[in-house]
Order: C-alpha cells, then structure tokens, then sequence
C-alpha cells in the first residue's frame, strides 16, 4: 500500500472519530473530548513527529510547526473539536496537494523512462548483455525490435521504425538504415538493428537529457528565489506576531481575557501558513519545465524559463537552425546541351573531390561515376575543379574560375551557390545549389510574430544575396551576412543594447561557431537533433526536434507559467494579509483559518496545474 492510500485511510478514520465526537457532543463531554482526541492524534502524529524532527535538526519555523502549534494550544484551552478539525482538513489539503504535485511530475516521471536497461553488445561474435556505461565507443551493440536504444550510435546494418517521441516529442516514427544516427532514450519498432557505439552512456543523448531535467530545479527563477527568501523571514515573524498577540493585550487592555487573545494568537498561526506559496509557485515552474519536455523543448532551469517568457527579439543562425544544412541542386539552366547532360557533366567533373558542391552534384545524379572516363583532375583552392572528361576538358567551378580561364559566362544567376561548367572552353551553362529551409521555418516566424516578438534577427556567414533572399522567403526582420564568429557576438552586443524595460534577446544556433554566441545572449537556444555538443552544452534552452517553430509554444508555456506563478503569489497573499487581520481582531474563527490555509493552498494549486494545458501553435489558426 502506497502513502497515498495509507493517508486516505487515515484521513476516513480521522474522519468518522471527528463525526463520532460531534455527535456525542451533546450527550457526553467526556467521550466526545476522547473522540476528538482520537481523531486529533489519528490525523496529526505525523505533523507533530514532522515537527519534532526538524526542531532537532534545527529547521523549527516550517508549516508542520505552526500547524502542531496551533493544534495543540487548541486542544489545550478545550477547543477539541477546532482542534482536532484544524489537522484534520490540513490532512485533506495535504492530500490534494499530493495528487497536484503528482499530476505535474507525470511528465517528468513519463521522461526519466527513456533510460535504457541494459545493452546487448557484441563481443567475439556473440551479443552479450550488459549495463549501457559498460560499453565503449567504437563497440558494436545489437537493437532488437521493441527494445530502448541503449546509447547513440550508427546503424551498420539493418533497416526499422524508429520511436523518437520520448526526446522529440514526435508521433510519428522515422525510418533508419544504414549510416543514419540513432539517439538514446528513442525505441526501436519493428527491425533488428546493428550498430555502432559513437559515445559512452554518460554523453549519450538520453543521459544528458535526464541530468539537463533533474538538476533543472537548482536554477530558480525570480518568483522562487522570492519565496524562498520570504518564507525564512515570513514564519518566525508571524509566530513572533502571534505570541505577541496572546500576551500583549491581556496585559495591557483592561479586562482582556487571557484565553480569548490565545485563541486569536493561534487563529492567527493556522492562518499564517504559507503553504500555499511555498509550494504552488515552485510547482509552477516545475511545471513549465515537464510542460516543455513533452514537447521535446528542454529548460535547464525556471529562471531560463522566466527569461524566455521576457524574450522580444530573436536572433536566428541560418544554417541548420532556419535551413537544412544540406546542399541540394535546385536549379540547372544550360546553354548547348540537355539538363541531364550538364549534371552528368558537373558530377563527373566533380567526382574526386569531398567538398559538399561536389557530394550534392553526384547525388542529384544519382549515378555512379565511371572513372575510366576521367583523368587529369585537379581541384584548383576557392575556385573549383578541372578535369577530363571522355577526352574533353571540363572546368566546373564559381565565377572566379571563370573570369581566370577567360570564358564568357551568366553572371546574374538567382541567389545560392552557381557551379558553371565550360567544355573545352565554351560556356555550357550552370547548375544553382542552396541550402534549403527547414519546412516549419516560415511558419516559426509567422508564429513568433503572432506571440508579439518585436523583432527576428538572422545572422550568417554565407554571402549576402544569398542570406538576403532566405529572409525574404522567411519573412525576417533583419539580415546580416558575411559574418565571422566574432562578428555574430559584435552584432549580438549591438543588439542587446536595444533592449529596453527588462525585455531580453535570444539567439537560436546550432554549430560549434555558435556557442559563443549562445553563451553571450540572454537565453541561448540550441538545436539538439543535429546541433553540436558545444552549442548544446552554451544553451540555457535545447530544442531537441530541430523545429525551430518549437520555439513559439515554448515562449507561450513560458508566459502562462510566469502568469499563473504570478496570479498565485497575488492570490496566496490577499487571502492571507485579509483574514490574518479579521483573526487578529477575533472577527475569524479557526474554521475560516482553516480555508485560509489550506482552501488557498488547494486552489493555488489546482491554478498550477494548469500550465500542462498550454497548446501547440500548430493547434491555433493562424490570425
């Protein structure tokens, strides 16, 4: 049986003894106060043990204590129905309290599920299971169908469906086979699966996911820091207040009764618990942060998320965070031949060299180049190649090459990257490759604006043509090309002096130039699918699904927690400031201190909890 359950149990007991004394009450003083009793000390053992335990260790002024306190001055005056009721419907709240906290942990709960077991790892042959932090980089491991992937690697052999859900927050599972990356934490669905070890469990996606979420709670935001502050000054200056309370008047207002200013004193303590605000406004943020995790946006801390929801201008790195990173041919325009014979041309050309112009124009081709047929290459630094091809020579490269071998050639090609190919010295036409941009881009700009993001900022390195027409077809604010590292940070310094009443600057990158970028700005935001390690560990924020339109429903979770924290901190206090006073002038009795207590605590709560009802943009239509 569960505390939960066991608590329930005590409660019902507590309960019918309490119902039991009432009903006696009129009949016999004596087995009603016995009843009461019991149901006092069937409802508060673990109170007063509570109390007792943390006065030794020297944690005395907590709720467990105002509450023991109360409690028992209540009982000691004859007020055993109060008493008892007092600990009794703190219980209930308690209860409630447990369910809400429960509720919001589920995602977390749901997250620390994606560490694997075990890892079948093959050791002369032979699949051997193991624990994943004893396998090392380079092994070879075995992925059996429904089975965790164990660690990140790369698939040798073998073709499946892979679950990514767990870290991306995805419904639909992506086919892998051989040389695709597999993360840990995904499931594998439907095929076996061999491959290779890339990193130790400890660097392994889902380890680093787990350690980002558990130590999340360390950094707290503005809101949490305030209540921890006024919680160490708040209680002993309300039981300071209370004393004073049950002493003073009866010393110095004349006929004042001793027993009455003690029963407003103790009122006043049940009252001044702050339950409601030392829990509700963590749980808050705790909130936020499991909220964004099921939707595969990982906050390595409330205060990033407190940054996140003050964010007004947005700083985009181009490529891999607004496109792809992957070359691709989009465009073949040539003069004295066929467009398939100009890309067999290219690729031919192109076929010994590894740079990514060369690898896009031999896939775009989507043949297997016969080398017979060509000799003589020679890849000339920053301009392209030459070679011969079926006897007749070919140079493929960018304008400069063109200008230095003296072909006549287009120069006003559309924005991108122009390969041109001369044949024997004649100009036979070119072939435009570009990045392309992510399919969710466009939509994450349009979504970032609907939010009420002042600006979007995309800063690169490629040229400015090409930088220039990304942005349009985005529909960016601003562009900046040609930049340096370096640059990127001096444009960021620029850009954070704009920043005026506490609103802030995020950069979104992903490659190791951006890191220092990340780590300047207000909040950097990494991409964690495909970005590299070094920008993931500058960022305060990761979005693992590589969508940057992640980033508009993080923003929206982000402002409805720090709303909702807000609204509980106003709520939490007013109550509290408003029947502390009527308690101190005997106008609230111990019933009213106890929805003061623990009704506030509920419904701040229950106010919380629903920070894990935020929708997606992708749920809203567009305005």
């Amino acid at each position: 049986m569960n505390a939960e359950k066991k608590k329930l149990i005590r409660i019902i007991i507590a309960a019918a003894l309490f119902a039991a004394g009432w009903l006696a009450e009129g009949t016999s003083a004596l087995v009603s106060g016995i009843l009461f009793g019991l149901a006092y000390l069937c409802a508060a053992y673990d109170v007063l043990w509570t109390a007792v335990r943390n006065i030794v260790h020297g944690d005395v002024f907590d709720e467990n204590f105002l509450m023991a306190v109360a409690s028992i001055g209540a009982m000691c005056i004859g007020l055993y129905a109060e008493g008892a009721a007092v600990v009794l419907f703190y219980q209930v709240g308690e209860l409630f309290q447990a369910r809400a906290v429960a509720k919001s942990r589920r995602s977390i709960t749901e997250l620390m599920d994606i560490r694997p077991d075990s890892a079948n790892v093959l050791r002369g042959g032979v699949p051997v299971t193991v624990e994943p932090d004893e396998v090392q980089t380079g092994e070879t491991i075995v992925i059996r169908p429904g089975e965790k992937i164990p660690l990140d690697s790369t698939v040798l052999s073998g073709c499946s469906m892979v679950d990514t859900a767990a870290l991306t927050g995805e419904s639909v599972p992506r086919e892998v086979r051989a040389g695709d990356l597999l993360l840990s934490g995904c499931i594998n669905r439907n095929g076996e699966l061999t491959a290779r070890v890339e990193k130790e469990f400890g660097e392994s996606t889902a380890s680093r996911i787990l350690d980002l979420v558990e130590n999340a709670s360390s950094k707290k935001s503005r809101q949490e820091a305030f209540i921890t502050r006024f919680a160490r000054w708040y209680t002993p200056a309300v039981v300071i207040a209370a004393v004073l309370l049950a002493v003073l008047p009866p010393l110095l207002i004349p006929g004042a009764v001793f027993a009455d200013w003690l029963y407003r004193a103790l009122v006043f303590l049940v009252i001044s618990c702050p339950c409601a605000l030392v829990i509700s406004v963590p749980l808050s943020f705790f909130g936020g942060i499991g909220g964004a995790s099921r939707m595969g946006v990982l906050v390595k801390g409330g205060n990033y998320l407190e940054t996140l929801a003050r964010t007004d201008t947005v700083v985009f790195d181009k490529t891999g965070t607004l496109t792809k990173g992957v070359f691709r041919v989009q465009q073949i325009v040539p003069q004295e031949c066929s467009e398939q014979e100009l890309l067999q041309i290219a690729a031919l050309a192109e076929s010994g060299s590894n740079h990514p112009i060369a690898v896009s124009l031999r896939e775009a081709w989507g043949k297997t180049p016969d080398r017979s047929a060509i000799s003589g290459i020679q890849e000339i630094a920053g301009l392209g190649v030459t070679a011969r091809v079926e006897g007749k020579t070919v140079c493929a490269g960018n304008a400069k090459l063109m200008r230095r071998e003296g072909i006549p050639f287009e120069e006003n090609t559309p924005a991108g990257t122009a390969v041109h190919i001369a044949v024997d010295g004649r100009y036979a036409g070119y072939l435009l490759i570009a990045d392309e941009p992510k399919p969710d881009a466009a939509g994450a700009i349009r979504a970032l604006r609907r939010c009420g993001i002042r600006r979007t900022v995309m800063l690169t390195g490629d040229s400015r043509p090409i930088a220039e027409a990304t942005a349009a077809q985005l529909g960016l604010d601003e562009v900046h090309a040609e930049l340096l590292p370096d640059g990127k940070v001096e444009l960021v310094e620029q850009l954070l002096q704009t920043e005026t009443n506490g609103k802030k600057l995020a950069f979104v990158g992903d490659g190791i130039n951006d890191a220092p970028v990340l780590a300047r700005a207000d909040l950097g935001i990494a991409m964690g699918g495909l970005g590299s390690d070094a920008a993931i560990e500058a960022a305060d924020i990761v979005l693992m699904t590589d969508e940057p339109s992640r980033l508009a429903d993080a923003i929206l979770l982000a402002r409805r927690t720090l709303r909702i924290a807000k609204q509980n901190i106003v709520f939490a206090l007013a109550v509290k400031l408003a029947v502390l006073l009527l308690g101190a002038l005997g106008l609230a009795n111990m019933w009213e201190a106890v929805f003061a207590d623990v009704g506030v605590s509920v419904l701040a709560i229950l106010n919380a909890i629903r920070i894990l009802q935020v929708k997606s943009s992708k749920q809203r239509p567009e305005s």
